[in-house]
């Protein structure tokens, strides 16, 4: 806990929102100093800051997107700052009377907490404007693949209605065949262009898979020609929106590992088995190993870690909680799918968990959790990976 969060004798919180935020400054003895919506706006923010007494500790409930703003105007105004999780805020609403949902209720909470529960805050650290600029890229690169991801099941929910034999052919993550769809449409898109057009646009793709698709269509009974007519449009827009997604993913892939090029974190991680440029980035990205004293703080964050149940003197240990950062916690576990086979050690690692009849899924968790144990000293001594 940042020793300012026990200390300070005013706590200026922030419920806060677009156009405007709902401040709630309150000393300890009790006595609010204000309780008043400001304009999310540099000047509105700047005079509320300076009526604020030295040492005023300011707590927002989003510390990023609404919330930066208000962050980078406290630190200029020379304030500290602390940041109470959403979650966190919303159970430590239920602690007061009431259960009115309002901005000023929200606010008021947000610093009684403050006051009361000091543990609850996280610092905001100031960071490398590298770091900020990588993050703003992986947060792109993440949304295009959710598009991607979306358009997909659309195209393979059109595909499966019109002609399930050649659906079930369908690879949409082989560029040649996005080119394909993006050409000349769904199945009977391609049976109408004639295996001359096939050929042109399929060139370089494996010509076995290809002709398979177009015996599955040819064998099945063509829909309305209403259908069709329905059906190409939408096949060729949603595959030239996958390719697009996936193109400007790779490029801000290139970019952020560019960026982070000269990171002594990033290319320490890089040495250990299984990471790659992705995960590598997003454990810098998003972890400031100085906020956590141990790997078991650093899984429970990731949400690998096994909850500890406690009644009396029975003690055990059930599944990973589904909270923590769940963009890591997905990269940290199916990067060792890449080890499954390997020689190594976390190879031998999950087949002895397969052996003690962990399903594959488990296994993959137990091996994430045992591997981050070697990440997080090599993210705290920046020294790359011994086997």
């Amino acid at each position: 806990m940042h020793a300012t969060f026990a200390t300070c004798q005013t706590v200026l919180a922030l419920d806060v929102g677009k156009a405007s935020h709902w401040a709630f400054m309150a000393t300890r003895s009790g006595e609010v100093l204000a309780n008043r919506p400001v304009a999310n706006r540099e000047a509105d923010l700047d005079a509320l800051f300076a009526s604020a007494p030295e040492g005023t500790l300011v707590v927002v409930d989003q510390k990023r997107n609404i919330g930066a703003l208000a962050l980078r105007r406290a630190r200029l105004a020379g304030l500290p700052v602390g940041y109470l999780p959403g979650l966190a805020a919303h159970e430590a609403s239920k602690l007061f009377a009431g259960d009115a949902k309002t901005d000023e209720r929200d606010a008021a909470v947000i610093a009684k907490t403050a006051l009361g529960v000091p543990d609850a805050l996280l610092p905001v650290p100031e960071t490398d404007p590298r770091l900020e600029a990588a993050r703003s890229m992986a947060a792109q690169r993440e949304h295009m693949v959710a598009c991607a991801t979306r358009d997909k099941n659309r195209l393979r929910s059109i595909l499966l209605e019109s002609c399930p034999a050649f659906e079930a052919l369908a690879d949409l993550s082989d560029p040649h065949w996005l080119g394909m769809l993006g050409s000349l449409g769904g199945p009977w898109g391609i049976l109408d262009a004639g295996k001359a057009s096939l050929g042109a646009v399929t060139r370089g793709a494996d010509r076995a898979e290809i002709d398979a698709a177009w015996d599955a269509a040819a064998s099945s009974t063509r829909p309305s020609e209403w259908q069709v007519a329905a059906e190409n449009p939408q096949v060729k827009m949603l595959a030239k929106r996958i390719s697009e997604a996936a193109a400007e993913a790779a490029r801000l892939d290139a970019e952020i590992s560019a960026l982070l090029a000269d990171d002594a974190t990033y290319a320490c991680l890089l040495t250990v088995p299984g990471i790659g440029p992705r995960t590598a980035s997003e454990l810098v990205i998003t972890v400031d190993i100085a906020d956590f004293p141990d790997h078991d703080h650093l899984a429970s964050y990731c949400g690998i870690a096994p909850r500890n149940r406690q009644s009396g003197t029975s003690l055990s240990s059930v599944g990973a909680s589904r909270q923590g950062n769940k963009r890591l916690k997905n990269l940290l576990i199916f990067s060792c799918n890449s080890l499954v086979r390997s020689k190594g050690r976390y190879g031998e690692y999950y087949r002895r968990c397969r052996e003690r009849s962990m399903c594959h899924g488990e296994a993959l968790k137990a091996t994430a959790r045992k591997r981050l144990k070697v990440i997080y000293a090599i993210m705290r001594d920046k020294v790359p990976y011994t086997a």
